[in-house]
């Protein structure tokens, strides 16, 4: 399903997203018309249409539009807002922008996810703080990994810093506390959750040569909530430790809002 200011998107309306590809987006996980962390993401999409398009968003409005195009549908689905302008023109991208409002829907995975192997890679995305639609570094690094036998990739930088991933964050721990990198990362409102949630939580560097100091290794966002990472190129981690359980339990605790 497909909605654009909440009636249904043509192709021809669609055509900009695909030749320019300029635009930002949230995605949210719906679980009988709930969304863990909502607010968070209404606070995304205004912030970020400021920043990428130098105008406002009505959240009230962007709100009213994930509820119209989730409707009566009960059990468990991703939504994804995206916030383009349909007349933008690649070679006049200067213009003054009028942003619109698309909201599609797909399956959910179900929980817990299964565990999954990453390949660093040096990278840092565009506007790294913005949760924008230029993804094809991220998506060539991720296909480079799985033709590698990997299932996705994880950011470093040339001093063998680590980020985030290609559309998680990623967090480690070292047998006292979670360990969140210290870097220029999407703040992803899932990290941000389990941030307040979890008491022992620390930000620092974490290096590839750091790994073998640390028990276990995890990604989160919204779709997949807490996903054990088993390897990071040969270093191999537990796909069940005690604080998967932990952090799965305090997130799952986290009262969600209604759409």
């Amino acid at each position: 399903m497909a909605e654009l200011n909440g009636v249904p998107v043509t192709a021809g309306e669609l055509q900009t997203l695909a030749l320019v590809n300029y635009g930002h987006f949230t995605s949210m996980r719906v679980d009988d018309q709930h969304i863990r962390g909502l607010s968070h993401h209404m606070d995304r999409l205004v912030k970020d249409c400021r920043e990428v398009f130098g105008a406002g968003l009505d959240r009230d409005r962007a709100r009213e539009l994930v509820r119209h195009a989730v409707g009566n549908q009960t059990g468990s689905c991703v939504v994804r807002v995206t916030v383009f302008d349909p007349a933008l023109e690649l070679g006049h991208p200067g213009v003054s922008a009028d942003p619109h409002v698309l909201v599609t829907t797909r399956s959910a995975a179900a929980w817990p996810p299964a565990p999954m192997r990453a390949q660093s890679a040096v990278y840092t995305r565009d506007m790294p703080l913005v949760k924008h639609i230029g993804l094809f570094g991220a998506i060539r690094h991720r296909r480079n990994a799985q033709l590698n036998g990997f299932d996705d990739a994880v950011f470093i930088d040339t001093a063998s810093f680590i980020s985030e991933g290609a559309t998680w964050n990623i967090a480690f721990f070292d047998g006292e506390q979670v360990v969140w990198p210290d870097a220029e990362v999407l703040p992803g409102v899932t990290m941000r959750l389990l941030q307040q949630v979890h008491e022992k939580t620390v930000t620092a560097p974490v290096s590839l040569h750091d790994l073998h100091q640390m028990q276990a290794a995890f990604a989160t966002n919204t779709t997949v909530g807490v996903r054990p990472i088993t390897a990071i190129d040969g270093i191999e981690f537990p796909a069940d430790h005690e604080i998967f359980d932990s952090l799965r339990k305090e997130y799952e605790e986290i009262p969600a809002e209604q759409i």
